[in-house]
């Protein structure tokens, strides 16, 4: 799993201004391989749908994944002929690696794809990026599994697909409902964080992106899509299917392990109600309480089990101080993670060390309490001891809950971050002829820390250096500022 650094936490998210109209606002990537074909009507329709329905500039991107037939021809030819349209050639297949390519050195503040079939109807495109450029959501993906949408297609597919998606929402929780779908969009300012942790280069990028997206809290929008399936595609279903799997094991994995660097692009993005300070309501408190008492009740049971199996083999109070240590060990490392939010292994020994300090507190609680009991009654009996050890436990566990939140994983406070932003040396990157403008200055929140950051990318990769924390200025496109010929 990749791990290599990101450029630091993602800008605050905003509505994207008006600006000049000469900048593309909308990049449309179409990965192709041997669609001589297919490429041409897909570009001329999906071009003529662009100029009479997207109120901003755009741009078409061939990415072209080291075809063996005309293909490069083809789109050699369109990009001569039409201004907006952009061919870029990749010598290696895979269409994770086309995206990630285009997409890390576009300038375009908004960045889709779609596949070359034109399988999904267009009039979802400008829902697909609408709530992009308003700056509600991050990404944007169409879902043909959505109650309203529209789908014609043959029941093996429909069933791969479902089954896909179960597997994906079973084994790596993922809430959204269509994973690959041809039809996304993101933000370039998310994307130039995100797509450094994607390691896929096939068809499993799609998926990888999305999980990593959504576990870093980033805002994923789904749009209901009219889609008609391909019955001429070559994507081999078994072959993709197994790399799927495959994918889906070593995410999981990075995820279970904590080596997905996730903190990175989590804050600070946008204003979220939840980081505002609220009068006599203390911060992420009601939260805390309900991940604290799910974690404290599966502990408990645990602990009883432990101390049932414990009290076996030795004496109450042998049995009381194991079985506390063990869960006192599980219990920390859940609190650690589900209830505080700390990810990673950094602190993790010392977290553990003040964990068995508040256990210590426990045991001379609950060791007490059974003290009492014997010395109240020579022999009692084994359900008197349980019912006395749940309620020394119900102390133990409110007193624990406030030394968590105090002392162990006290909140961490935002401290004002100076950083300078240091120019790099400019790369070769897939580029469209002087059509590509640079865009001006950004703007950003006054709240909002700068950072300056060094990506490393993988050999082969192009990839835009001049990166911005904010999104270009952008303008709707008038019929006045064509000719008076446009449709538009």
């Amino acid at each position: 799993m990749r791990t290599d650094s990101s450029p630091g936490n993602l800008p605050a998210r905003e509505h994207l201004p008006a600006g000049d109209a000469g900048a593309p606002v909308l990049d449309v990537v179409i990965p192709v391989y041997n669609e001589e074909k297919d490429l041409q009507p897909c570009v001329l329709r999906l071009h003529e749908h662009l100029k009479r329905t997207f109120p901003y500039a755009f741009r078409i991107t061939i990415a072209d994944n080291a075809s063996t037939d005309t293909t490069p021809q083809v789109a050699s030819r369109l990009e001569a002929e039409i201004a907006e349209v952009c061919n870029f050639r990749l010598e290696q297949k895979g269409r994770g690696r086309a995206l990630r390519t285009v997409w890390s050195a576009s300038e375009a503040p908004i960045l889709a794809y779609m596949d070359v079939d034109l399988s999904t109807d267009l009039n979802a495109l400008l829902p697909l990026v609408a709530p992009l450029i308003s700056g509600h959501s991050d990404l944007a993906i169409g879902s043909r599994l959505a109650r309203s949408s529209r789908v014609v297609r043959g029941p093996k597919r429909e069933f791969i697909s479902r089954s896909y998606n179960l597997i994906l929402r079973g084994s790596l929780q993922a809430r959204f409902s269509d994973a690959q779908c041809g039809f996304k969009a993101i933000r370039r300012d998310v994307a130039q964080v995100l797509l450094p942790m994607v390691e896929d280069t096939g068809w499993f990028f799609d998926t990888e992106m999305l999980v990593i997206a959504e576990r870093a809290g980033l805002r994923i929008h789904e749009v209901p899509v009219d889609w008609v399936d391909d019955p001429h595609s070559t994507v081999h279903i078994v072959r993709t299917a197994t790399e799927d799997l495959k994918g889906v094991w070593r995410v999981g994995k990075a995820l279970a392990t904590g080596s997905l660097p996730l903190d990175r692009i989590t804050r600070p993005f946008g204003d979220d109600p939840r980081d505002r300070e609220i009068q006599d309501v203390p911060k992420g408190l009601a939260r805390q309480l309900v991940g604290f008492c799910v974690v404290g009740g599966l502990s408990t049971l645990f602990y009883l089990l432990l101390y049932s199996g414990f009290r076996q083999f030795g004496g109450s109070q042998i049995a009381n101080a194991l079985a506390l240590l063990v869960s006192a060990v599980a219990n920390t490392a859940a609190n650690r993670r589900l209830t505080f939010g700390v990810r990673g292994r950094g602190s993790a020994v010392k977290h553990q060390a003040q964990g068995l300090v508040v256990f210590g507190i426990g045991l001379a609680l609950t060791s007490g309490s059974l003290a009492a009991l014997n010395a109240a009654s020579s022999d009692p009996a084994h359900s008197t001891e349980l019912a006395v050890l749940i309620a020394a436990n119900l102390a133990a566990t409110v007193l624990r809950f406030l030394l968590f939140r105090a002392w162990v994983f006290p909140e961490r406070r935002e401290s004002t971050v100076v950083a300078s932003h240091q120019p790099a040396p400019t790369p070769s990157s897939p580029t469209c002829s002087t059509r590509q403008l640079p865009p001006p200055p950004l703007p950003q929140r006054p709240t909002a820390p700068q950072y300056s950051y060094d990506t490393t990318f993988r050999a082969g990769e192009a990839v835009d250096q001049n990166r911005r924390d904010a999104t270009v200025r952008l303008q709707p496109v008038r019929p006045s500022d064509n000719t008076p010929g446009d449709p538009r």
